[in-house]
């Protein structure tokens, strides 16, 4: 009988330790080195809860991925256009670290009074919503342009909508669609000056771009830039903003810019 027990014992402390050998909260294992999934525990874990908290999407930062940690996890997914599982891949890890460290920089430089520093840079193909909530990040392999194209738009998301803005002057209080699209590929240098809605459907090129589409018809206008689009409908009024999600580009022109 104790013979036996003893074997029982001994084969539950080797699958134990199979278990803590294999699983991706293993000591020794850096954020990102494993898949995360519900169920997981440990120091990672609580790396993930603090960056998800950090960049947006709070949860409680006590190491074990429960219901409230997948939650956050999809609204992550969701706002950064992953696919939506519950799950932290190995990508969507790197990119989390990224957002996570420009949030923390963006924290300390408000704590002092200064600026943020440049535009922030994603690891990932295409551009992401920053942790502001409101501005892009740019992705690495971007074309100068199109860094540009996001810089500049940047530089009036939040700004209220106003019919005719960005027309009788390009610095204004608020801008309306042709307005916001104009001024991003003016920012570009992909435009001389601003264009309304009926011109922009003359704007460069026929057809979706790599990096840069506009979308126009007589009443309407926005762009998609880098995977973002931009676009001053479906924010009840507030103005220009990024959105991560698409919408159908029934009944407009297509266009791109020459090469992008």
């Amino acid at each position: 009988m104790g013979y036996r027990l003893g074997l029982r014992a001994c084969a539950a402390s080797f699958a134990m330790a199979a278990v803590m050998a294999t699983t991706p909260t293993a000591a020794g294992a850096a954020f990102g080195d494993h898949v995360l999934r519900p169920g997981d525990r440990g120091r990672e874990v609580r790396v993930l809860q603090r960056w998800l908290t950090l960049t947006g999407f709070p949860t409680r930062v006590d190491g074990h991925f429960g219901r409230r940690t997948r939650n956050a996890v999809v609204r992550y997914e969701r706002a950064n256009r992953h696919r939506v599982n519950g799950w932290v891949s190995r990508e969507q890890a790197r990119g989390l670290k990224v957002r996570a460290y420009a949030a923390r920089a963006a924290k300390a430089a408000a704590a002092s009074g200064g600026a943020v520093p440049g535009p922030l840079v994603t690891p990932t193909e295409h551009a992401v919503i920053a942790p502001d909530g409101l501005t892009a990040m740019v992705p690495a392999g971007a074309p100068p342009q199109v860094r540009d194209a996001i810089v500049s738009a940047n530089r009036i998301v939040g700004k209220p909508y106003r019919w005719g803005g960005g027309h009788a002057k390009v610095e204004d209080d608020g801008y309306d669609c042709s307005g916001t699209v104009s001024y991003a590929l003016m920012g570009a240098g992909l435009l001389r000056g601003p264009l309304d809605s009926t011109g922009l459907k003359r704007f460069g090129e026929r057809g979706a771009g790599a990096w840069i589409t506009v979308y126009a018809n007589a009443d309407h206008t926005y762009a998609v830039i880098a995977g973002l689009r931009l676009d001053t409908s479906g924010t009840g009024g507030k103005g220009p903003r990024w959105h991560a999600s698409g919408r159908s580009g029934k009944g407009f022109v297509v266009r791109h810019p020459p090469g992008l």
